[in-house]
C-alpha cells in the first residue's frame, strides 16, 4: 500500500529522490499526460536493464509519487518540490529553472532602458546601468548553474 506524497517528510523524500530514482522521476515529470512502461523508461534513460527501471519505479510508487495501472504502465500521481526540484518549474512538458524568468525580465528591462536612452537621445544613468547589469548577470549565472545541476 503506497502512501500519499504529502504523508512523507520532505527530508525522507529528499533522501530517497536522488541518483537514478531522481532521474526517472524527472523523466516522468516531463511525461505528465500519459503513462510510461518499464521498457520506455529503460530506453529513454539508457538504463542497462529493465530490472533497474522496475526497482526505481517501485521506489517511486512506494513514495506515492506514481501509481501502477493494470496494464503495467506507470502514471505520475504527485509532484513534490524537494532538493533540486525546488528550483525548477514546469512549462508544459519542460522543467526550467525558475530564475530564468527573472533573467529574462532584467535583460528585457535593461535593453528597453538602453533603447529609450538611444531613442530619447539622453545619457543613461550610471547607477541604473550598473543595477541592471549586475542583476541580469546574477540571475543568468544562477539560471545556468541550476541548468547544469539538473539530473541528466
Amino acid at each position: 500500500m503506497s502512501k500519499n506524497p504529502q504523508e512523507f517528510d520532505s527530508a525522507v523524500l529528499e533522501s530517497e529522490l536522488k541518483g537514478k530514482t531522481l532521474l526517472i522521476y524527472w523523466y516522468l515529470l516531463q511525461q505528465p499526460s500519459h503513462s510510461v512502461g518499464i521498457r520506455e523508461v529503460q530506453r529513454a534513460l539508457g538504463l542497462s536493464s529493465p530490472s533497474i527501471a522496475v526497482h526505481h519505479l517501485e521506489k517511486l510508487q512506494d513514495l506515492g509519487l506514481i501509481t501502477k495501472k493494470g496494464t503495467g504502465e506507470y502514471v505520475l500521481e504527485g509532484e513534490v518540490k524537494v532538493g533540486i526540484l525546488k528550483f525548477f518549474m514546469r512549462m508544459g512538458r519542460f522543467l526550467v529553472p525558475r530564475y530564468l524568468f527573472y533573467s529574462v525580465l532584467f535583460s528585457t528591462m535593461l535593453i528597453a532602458y538602453l533603447a529609450f536612452c538611444i531613442l530619447g537621445q539622453f545619457t543613461p544613468s550610471f547607477y541604473t546601468l550598473m543595477f541592471g547589469v549586475v542583476a541580469m548577470l546574477i540571475f543568468w549565472i544562477e539560471t545556468v548553474r541550476l541548468w547544469r545541476e539538473r539530473p541528466f
